[in-house]
């Protein structure tokens, strides 16, 4: 059986990398962990929108974070080890790892990340929208 989507309509030519950088986002999208919010942040020099992803990454240090791009996807990891010399007598709080993905458009560009009271902070800017109308000359067949 094949797969239909909103891509294979006819007038929609190209767009295979896109479908596919969706499926992609899709289904690493399930876990909640950690909880983040993606927000709109006032921009003071206006080269475009910016966008600020916030993720609650309270008991990580610096060093158990990494924030890279690699072509169009963000990819935002957590790792914490183990203190194997700790014994506890309750553990609610878990070592835990993530990954979390996010899919830019094009032309959007990481302009920076910093952490703050248990908050990760990455910063995208999405450059202004050119629109571009331009005629195509018919050629005449023979």
């Amino acid at each position: 059986m094949s797969k239909i989507s909103v891509f294979s309509n006819p007038f929609m030519l190209g767009f295979d990398e896109l479908e596919r950088m969706l499926d992609h986002a899709s289904k690493s999208s399930g876990d909640g962990y950690p909880p983040y919010n993606i927000e709109r942040v006032e921009n003071s020099d206006q080269t475009g929108e910016v966008l600020r992803i916030t993720l609650a990454v309270a008991g990580f240090c610096l060093n158990e974070l990494d924030v890279s791009l690699e072509e169009n996807q963000l990819t935002i990891t957590g790792r914490q080890n183990d203190d194997a010399s700790r014994e506890y007598l309750h553990r609610g709080i878990a070592a835990r790892q993530f990954k979390k993905t996010f899919v830019l458009a094009d032309g959007m560009e990481v302009k920076g990340a910093d952490m703050e009271n248990g908050l990760l902070s990455v910063d995208l800017v999405r450059p202004p929208v050119r629109r571009i109308i331009r005629n195509i000359e018919i050629k005449e067949g023979n």
